[in-house]
């Protein structure tokens, strides 16, 4: 099975639909699929809900969806750094589904792994817990969380082989690996592919077979959220 395309923008074809959710990778700026996301905005899709950590910053990663309001609903754990975020949700305009992060990415595990919700205490007592189901267990109350079970995942990996095993760099491993396992369709874009067998067993992240398309979306250029500086002294 071939699962090379050419860009992003092939890769996703006969995928996009207006009102998916979609499951997407990184941290911040880290880790983010950015040419996946530009091919998404590119393709017009609109009323889409978004399972990420967060919804990068203005502008950037899914904040690009936000600017151009193709984006109807965030599931999302940290969504500080975006004004147009911001300015949307109090506005009325975006819905919000606020989920621990740790929660966040069990409930994407659960959904790759076919387990349709769990219980934990994280959120009992909280608006977190408004709505859903409490259970008691040892005398303790936990909530019932919903696996995500998502129309699309797009994620982004250092290294792939041809047959799709992917190996997630330092901190970009993040959301990465959860987020690829839950959707129906996975696409991964990589910084390299190389040979088939070539990569160890032992330190490949994500099995290949998770991912039915692969794009390579180098060369990138390093983001920074904030960048701060220390004012020269003077002489």
């Amino acid at each position: 099975m071939q699962k090379l395309y050419p860009d992003a923008a092939a890769a996703l074809a006969g995928v996009l639909k207006d009102g998916m959710l979609i499951a997407a990778g990184g941290f911040g700026l880290c880790g983010v699929p950015e040419r996946l996301l530009e091919a998404i905005q590119a393709s017009g899709v609109k009323n889409l809900t978004f399972a990420s950590n967060n919804a990068g910053i203005d502008n950037e990663g899914i904040g690009k969806l936000l600017r151009t309001r193709q984006v109807k609903k965030m599931i999302a754990s940290y969504v500080g750094e975006n004004k147009e975020f911001e300015r949307q949700f109090l506005s009325g305009e975006l819905e919000v589904e606020f989920c621990p992060q740790g929660t966040l990415a069990e409930r994407m595990r659960a959904g790759g792994a076919g387990i349709p919700g769990f219980y934990t205490r994280t959120g009992v007592g909280t608006a977190v817990a408004e709505g859903k189901e409490v259970k008691s267990f040892g005398g303790d109350d936990y909530i019932l969380e919903l696996g995500i079970f998502a129309d699309l995942s797009i994620v982004k990996a250092w290294k792939a082989d041809e047959t799709g095993n992917c190996v997630f760099r330092k901190t970009a491993r993040n959301f990465n690996l959860p987020a690829a396992t839950c959707g129906r369709v996975c696409v991964v874009e990589v910084e390299e592919v190389v040979p088939a067998g070539s990569l160890d067993p032992d330190c490949i992240h994500l099995p290949g077979i998770y991912v039915q398309r692969m794009i390579v979306g180098a060369p990138y250029d390093k983001k920074i959220e904030f960048m701060t500086t220390r004012e020269r002294e003077s002489a």
